[in-house]
């Protein structure tokens, strides 16, 4: 059954709990830029995670661990001046917070401060607990995330489906808790079997957005540069394309360099 759309001026951390107790569905995006947040918030998105997939999409990196500190903060200040009504979520890259849990409060304190965003997320269970619980002491809303953990890439050996065996699951099941008891605001649940995501939902109050973890959970997060096409390499199955913005982008490079060469454009009616 579908649940009529709340009218939200401003989507706070509050706001998401709310959505998951009345049973409205959160729609959260990634976006790195100015341009992009504009259009993305503008669209009616809950929530913008400025990910660490920018080490990938916006950099071109193999995995997510190159990005640092200082990049992160420079692509969430820019999305953060384009945002009037989504509530920014900003990763807390590879490095930054596994180590101390001191280390871990100033680097979400300098996301904070430098780039204005309104929330960090980490990856990690109970390993990260005392850096989640710092940060929180220090009045920084936390987003968690399980299951398949980008940042762990070489600790997996594979980006494949994560929690499918018994004991795993069990972990899971416990961190997710453990996050919901310590005072993370929401669970980012990735690359996990459906089943146990549903069952994740329903046993913590906090809202559980998934990413390829089935359709049982309280809201859906892709990447921008994915839904919407502009890549073309990546194929998960989670993965729906609402455009095919790379071919539509060549195309229409393709023509301009035409008409340039051959002297097309610019034509009368485009000149002073």
């Amino acid at each position: 059954m579908s649940v009529a759309k709340k009218e939200y001026k401003r989507i706070t951390v509050k706001t998401l709990v709310d959505m998951k107790t009345n049973g409205e569905k959160i729609s959260m995006l990634t976006a790195y830029d100015y341009t992009m947040a504009k259009i993305v918030d503008g669209s009616g998105i809950d929530v913008i995670l400025v990910g660490d997939s920018a080490s990938n999409v916006m950099a071109g990196h193999e995995t997510t661990l190159p990005i640092t500190l200082d990049q992160m903060i420079y692509h969430a200040s820019s999305v953060v001046r384009a945002v009037e009504r989504a509530l920014v979520v900003v990763d807390l890259p590879f490095g930054s917070y596994q180590s101390d849990p001191k280390e871990a409060l100033r680097s979400a304190i300098r996301i904070m401060k430098e780039s204005g965003g309104h929330a960090v997320k980490l990856e990690g269970g109970k390993e990260v607990k005392e850096s989640i619980k710092r940060i929180l002491n220090a009045g920084i809303p936390v987003m968690g995330h399980l299951g398949l953990t980008p940042q762990s890439i070489y600790k997996f050996g594979t980006y494949t489906v994560r929690a499918k065996e018994e004991e795993e699951a069990d972990r899971l099941k416990q961190d997710a808790l453990m996050l919901e008891k310590a005072g993370c605001f929401a669970i980012v649940l990735e690359k996990i079997p459906a089943k146990l995501a549903q069952e994740v939902a329903k046993s913590v109050s906090i809202p559980v957005i998934g990413i390829g973890a089935g359709n049982g959970v309280d809201g859906q997060v892709l990447v921008l540069h994915d839904m919407i096409g502009m890549t073309h390499e990546f194929h998960p199955r989670f993965l729906r394309r609402y455009m095919n913005l790379y071919e539509d982008m060549t195309t229409a490079i393709s023509q301009y360099v035409t008409d340039v060469k051959t002297e097309d454009f610019p034509n009368e009616e485009e000149q002073y």
